[in-house]
């Protein structure tokens, strides 16, 4: 008994003294291919978010200069964009999800525009993986090729260097987290890694998920704001709903796990003053296609089903501009307008 509150200081401590961007990230499997994928944005400044709808067959480049990567995409897919410089959150035709999460201990590649290593901005991180990948075995045998690295730099206008790990799930229920920890690339691969928060590194998200396995949820679970403690509460949830394939249950379930894990709005917290608020709210269903968006500023939910677009190469780029705060309820595919496609932010 005595061991007990030491093991939690000791977690405690990599939110405590951890004063990132935070995020969390979960993955729910129900009967019948049921699979859904949850995540919160949270962020020490507002970020603000529209929703793009882009299809198949843009020719797209890594934003490094000379020796950025190109291709095709291969697949449609909707995604959130953060600034209007990045794709930050999305999923694909093929049910692929990727989201970016923020990790302070990212630590890059090097990377030379001159030199004969390829290089992919990370603003386009996401966005290559749902470009490219039906599902995260593809993504993660691509990946360990390691024929070019992830190029970061600040946020414009900012003293924010971007640091992020990027996860993948898809419809069959795999999942993927890739992470740059001392300038190498880190792929931790298993369906079972359906939990992740934004810090620490998931090798260390993995001894948090061990020790709290051993703790009955019903009987203690931790309450604070801080990742270890945010994991230990979605790793018991998503377990713990209900075990359904009705869309509109199993969809409100991951919600409220979701928002069971996210961060009050305006929070401020004395001696903590990187404790990041909760900004937006995403769910993807992978088996029926449909994105939904929750903004914590507007007073309703809205989803968008994939299939209501076309995505062929002859489809348009369509947006769903939330600037504003602008409030849209239920399905909104209809409220998307043709439009040109953002510019990812690169070197």
């Amino acid at each position: 008994m005595k061991k007990f509150p030491i093991a939690l200081f000791i977690l405690s401590f990599f939110g405590v003294f951890n004063t990132a961007d935070a995020c969390t990230r979960v993955v729910y499997k129900g009967p019948n291919e049921t699979v859904i994928t949850a995540r919160s944005m949270d962020f020490s400044m507002e970020i603000p978010a529209n929703l793009w709808v882009f299809p198949k067959g843009i020719a797209r480049n890594g934003e490094v200069g000379k020796n950025s990567i190109q291709w095709t995409s291969k697949y449609g897919s909707i995604i959130a964009s953060s600034w209007d410089i990045g794709t930050s959150d999305g999923m694909n035709e093929k049910g692929m999800v990727a989201n970016m999460l923020w990790l302070v201990e990212s630590k890059y590649a090097p990377f030379d525009k001159d030199g004969d290593l390829k290089g992919l901005s990370v603003s386009l991180w996401a966005q290559y993986a749902l470009d490219n990948f039906a599902t995260v075995a593809e993504a993660v045998k691509e990946f360990e090729k390691r024929e070019f690295v992830v190029v970061t730099d600040f946020i414009p206008g900012t003293n924010k260097y971007t640091t992020v790990h990027l996860s993948l799930s898809d419809a069959t229920g795999d999942n993927a987290i890739l992470e740059y920890i001392n300038g190498q690339l880190v792929i931790h691969h298993d369906p079972s890694y359906t939990v992740m928060t934004n810090d620490p590194p998931y090798e260390e998200q993995l001894a948090i998920s061990k020790y709290w396995r051993k703790i009955p949820g019903n009987i203690v679970l931790p309450g604070t704001n801080n990742p270890a403690d945010r994991f230990a509460r979605a790793a018991f949830y998503i377990d713990a709903i209900p075990q359904t394939d009705k869309t509109r249950v199993a969809v409100a379930s991951v919600f409220s796990v979701i928002r069971n894990c996210s961060v009050p709005y305006g929070i401020t917290t004395e001696g903590f003053p990187n404790i990041s608020s909760t900004r937006w709210r995403v769910v993807a269903d992978q088996k029926n296609k449909v994105y939904y968006f929750e903004n914590v500023l507007t007073p309703n939910t809205l989803w968008v089903d994939l299939n209501k677009f076309d995505l062929s190469e002859k489809g348009a780029i369509m947006k769903l501009d939330l600037s504003g705060n602008q409030t849209y309820s239920g399905e909104s595919s209809k409220s998307f307008k043709k439009s040109k496609p953002f510019q990812f932010q690169g070197l």
